[in-house]
């Protein structure tokens, strides 16, 4: 295929191997993967993300090929826009991921801008670019998450009810917290908050494993079987993956929500996170950047973390990103549009065979993914592409396609895209 011919054409891209993915075909990665030629699933090896884009750690080429999508880009700056081509560097300005999850991920934020420019310019080793990160997840299955820090009446529940979590902190810390609340301050709150959580993401290692001991003798003596997803089960489940790990205290602190395959969401800049189980996909700013402070045998910036969040604490429902409906133009889709102008993402389910959806052209790039079922592809600019479950594309800006299920599974897919911001 002659890329620069054609505005729509196949992607394949690559699959990455971190040690909490899911294991062999169990892996939606490896399954969307293996529709590349060149891709052999290994049974016995985790396969976690899946890159869609132009990042140079995970470069997508043109299928069957190794042309890659960013030099086709800079050969052909119409397929995304000349705001985008001078903005962006010819690169796309999203990188788009599927993720299968087998154990937690670290927990994590992803700096700001500014913060970015200096994390890079200090230590380009750990921070291998100067972009900020905010995220979305949609999830393709039941997916556990960690996001965002809870309400502080929780926060303090919790220190009421785990002796253990308190003697870790200290008592002036919970004191400090607990007249906090008290008032009406939202920043003495949030100092109070950064105060608590500090003093348990810095505590000694062996303060740690002492009262992680204590807890999970108190947990495990009791004799209970714990229901799935309670705050009993959550400590117990990730402390057998991370056994000592002062990350497991952040179970205490942060927002503990249950996707449902179509629900959302977003995390912005400078807000703690750890995905825990399940497939989702996943869409971001084009940046590797990643903060660490728990749940991870990789360096950990304890102190960076501690000193970047924002310490908003909010309820687990106001950290979902709720899909709009596309009707009356594309009636089988959902619009997930974040705060932030590097991308948003369309998710279209068709039910039945011979079902059709049309999509606008927007004023930027697309990179499609189909996570189920069979279809075809069409555009009055491109030929028609056949396609199905693992299958990625790039769309042009300003190409409106349309997508017409074959097959009494229908077909399913989820489009990010960006648009040129209106100032």
């Amino acid at each position: 295929m002659n890329a620069s011919q054609s505005p729509i054409f196949r992607l394949d891209c690559k699959a990455q191997s971190y040690d909490w993915g899911k294991i062999g075909s169990s892996s939606k990665v490896a399954r969307f993967a293996a529709s590349s030629p060149a891709f052999t699933v290994h049974e016995d090896r985790p396969y976690a993300e899946l890159w869609m884009g132009t990042h140079p750690s995970g470069p997508s080429t043109l299928h069957g090929s190794d042309v890659t999508l960013e030099s086709v880009l800079k050969a052909n700056p119409h397929l995304l826009t000349q705001y985008f081509y001078d903005e962006y560097h010819g690169h796309l300005p999203f990188l788009f991921k599927v993720l299968s999850i087998n154990k937690a991920l670290s927990i994590q934020a992803h700096p700001d801008k500014e913060l970015a420019k200096k994390l890079y310019r200090e230590r380009p080793a750990i921070y291998k670019d100067d972009n900020h990160k905010p995220e979305m997840a949609i999830a393709l299955t039941e997916f556990e998450a960690l996001c965002g820090f809870r309400p502080l009446n929780e926060i303090s529940a919790a220190l009421g009810a785990w002796p253990e979590l308190s003697d870790l902190v200290g008592r002036d810390a919970v004191d400090t917290f607990q007249n906090a609340l008290k008032e009406a301050n939202v920043d003495n709150q949030r100092q109070a908050l950064k105060q608590l959580y500090t003093a348990v993401m810095t505590a000694e290692a062996s303060t740690v494993k002492e009262r992680l001991d204590s807890l999970i003798h108190k947990l495990t003596s009791a004799g209970k079987e714990y229901r799935p997803q309670t705050i009993e089960e959550l400590v117990l489940r990730i402390h057998s993956q991370f056994p000592g790990d002062v990350g497991v205290f952040s179970l205490f602190f942060l927002n503990y929500v249950v996707l449902q395959p179509g629900q959302a969401i977003f995390l912005a800049a400078n807000e703690p996170h750890a995905y825990l189980s399940g497939d989702c996909v996943e869409c971001m700013a084009a940046s590797d950047n990643v903060v660490r402070a728990g749940l991870t045998p990789k360096f950990k910036d304890v102190e960076v973390l501690t000193q970047m969040l924002t310490y908003q604490a909010k309820s687990s429902a106001d950290q979902l990103l709720n899909g709009v409906s596309c009707a009356p133009h594309s009636p089988h889709s959902l619009l997930y549009d974040p705060p932030i102008e590097e991308f948003s993402v369309i998710l279209t389910k068709l039910d039945h065979d011979n079902d059709k959806e049309s999509l606008q052209g927007t004023e930027g790039p697309s990179v499609v993914i189909v996570t189920n079922g069979k279809g075809v592809i069409r555009s009055e600019k491109a030929s028609e592409v056949p396609v199905e479950a693992g299958n990625v594309l790039f769309v042009g800006a300003n190409v409106p396609f349309s997508i017409e299920a074959q097959g009494e599974g229908g077909v399913t897919i989820y489009t990010a895209f960006s648009v040129k911001p209106d100032n």
